[in-house]
């Protein structure tokens, strides 16, 4: 084998043909492709080309048998180029240069053919490894901006998972490094923006142009479709407004401001504002601060029945406890699946946290009743203030049957549930049966002698009439659950059990 090393790039000259315009044509945006000039350049000089990268990985051409050795004394940068006889292949090697500092080469360009190469010839071989390493850095470079984009994507969902089991003390310290001042407020609102999936990422940019830097900005990891914005900012529902204002196909969503370790609270109203939006002609809505009936409650009886049925839970340790609680709480607001995706944990491991719960609580989570008991009890902890535990004196001996007896709350129940009598069907009897059967339309038609798709219409049929959504699990659903308990309609649950030591231990049902 002969050859000689070491060879520098020269200027292209003209020999009466366009090969540098060609050359230089593969740099215009939209036509940046290494296969393509690889392609080009054994059209052109009548070889065959290899391109690789520093690893020996083939990016384009041919996989032409090389000398090791030679190959690695050019991307190791002892030589920037080599021209070699192999039998009756003459071979040219030039490196591919990677940016400074870096020393090693970050590809090969090698070009085999059976005739000599000319002047001409080996002009374009080099001057091709320069269009080629422009067309790798810049590969590189948009490499390197996915990575970060998808790094600062990551870390705004890490963030918006610690607001959602209410860690804010690790939420402002993630946040701090990189939008500095973000979080330093005790409250914000939640927001959704629902768009088509397929176009979600550039509705995510738009949203954090938009919002001016005052927002964090995630994608929903549960809705491929859903943009989710914390901000602190009372301008972002006028910024988001203005977003999906005249954009077909795109829906608003906004929550009350809450403190931010009510986050997950304030995605809930969220989620029900996106519901009603989407029968809005500005395709946006608010929350709504209706009547509630936690309100309608005493609150010093209320904190200290919620106290009493979460107290099982008292020994663990507080981080264990918490996460349990958060866990549980979006659990019952939404499905496992959904409450595994928001919080970056496993659908069996939301499963596993609520299953032990169930356990401590004795509760039965399967029955709507329990579950809408025990989301009443979680948002009640997770809404009281230090005030408010501070002055409120201690009731002991509260059971749910006495929260559920007082005259406002009555009045309320059956103001809600009245509105179902107007209509020609049995909305209220389906209803009803179909709380009693956990939600299950096949056993609520066993019960009344229907069919499953009657149930069903009726259940939908009582959304509107109501002003809630029914049949996804959550805050709307319990409270309806709430009315047909304070009316009697249905059996309030077990979910306290006798405390052998305390023989006042309140038990419900």
């Amino acid at each position: 084998m002969a050859g000689r090393a070491g060879e520098g790039p020269h200027p292209p000259t003209t020999h009466g043909d366009t090969w540098a315009a060609q050359l230089l044509d593969h740099l215009r945006p939209g036509a940046r492709d290494p296969r393509r000039v690889a392609a080009w350049l054994a059209r052109t000089v009548q070889a065959s080309v290899r391109l690789q990268d520093g690893d020996g990985t083939l990016l384009a051409g041919d996989p032409i048998p090389l000398d090791d050795g030679l190959v690695a004394d050019v991307v190791a940068g002892r030589i920037s180029a080599a021209a070699v006889q192999d039998g009756d292949r003459h071979l040219r090697l030039v490196a591919v240069r990677a940016p400074e500092p870096r020393p090693a080469a970050a590809g090969l360009l090698a070009v085999a053919r059976a005739a000599p190469f000319d002047r001409r010839a080996a002009e374009i071989v080099t001057h091709t490894a320069g269009v080629v390493e422009l067309l790798l850095r810049e590969r590189e470079l948009t490499a390197a901006g996915h990575r970060l984009r998808r790094a600062t994507a990551d870390l705004r969902l890490a963030i918006l998972q610690l607001l959602m089991v209410e860690d804010t003390v690790s939420a402002r310290r993630v946040a701090a490094g990189l939008w500095p001042g973000l979080l330093d407020t005790d409250s914000a609102s939640v927001y959704i923006v629902e768009g088509d999936p397929a176009e979600r990422d550039g509705l995510a940019e738009d949203c954090l142009d938009i919002t001016r830097g005052q927002a964090l900005v995630v994608r929903c990891p549960a809705m491929d479709g859903h943009v989710i914005i914390v901000s602190p900012a009372p301008k972002a529902v006028e910024w988001l407004r203005s977003l999906v204002d005249g954009r077909p196909g795109t829906f608003l969503g906004g929550s009350v401001q809450q403190s931010l370790a009510r986050t997950a609270t304030a995605y809930g109203q969220a989620v029900s504002a996106l519901a009603v939006a989407h029968f809005r002609s500005d395709q946006a809505a608010v929350y709504a601060e209706r009547t509630h009936p936690e309100r309608l409650m005493d609150p010093a009886a209320l904190h200290s029945w919620s106290t009493a049925v979460l107290r099982p839970l008292d020994t663990l340790p507080h981080h264990i406890r918490a996460e349990l609680l958060a866990t549980t709480r979006l659990g019952l607001e939404f499905t496992a699946v959904s409450a595994a995706k928001v919080l970056g944990v496993s659908r069996n491991t939301v499963r596993a946290r609520m299953d032990r719960v169930e356990a401590l609580l004795g509760a039965d989570f399967s029955d709507l009743t329990v579950r809408a008991t025990a989301h009443l009890a979680l948002n009640t902890q997770a809404a009281r203030t230090e005030d408010l535990t501070v002055r409120a004196p201690q009731v002991s001996g509260v059971r749910l049957a006495d929260l559920l007896a007082g005259p406002a709350l009555r009045a309320w129940a059956h103001d809600l549930l009245d509105r179902l009598t107007r209509d020609g069907r049995d909305l209220r009897g389906t209803l009803r049966a179909w709380i009693a059967a956990g939600g299950n339309s096949e056993r609520a038609a066993l019960d009344l002698g229907v069919h499953a798709q009657t149930v069903r219409e009726h259940v939908r049929g009582a959304e509107p009439v109501l002003e809630r959504q029914l049949l996804a699990a959550g805050t709307d659903l319990y409270e309806v659950v709430l009315a047909h308990l304070a009316l009697g309609d249905l059996a309030a649950p077990v979910l306290l059990r006798p405390n052998p030591g305390q023989p006042d231990s309140p038990v419900h049902g």
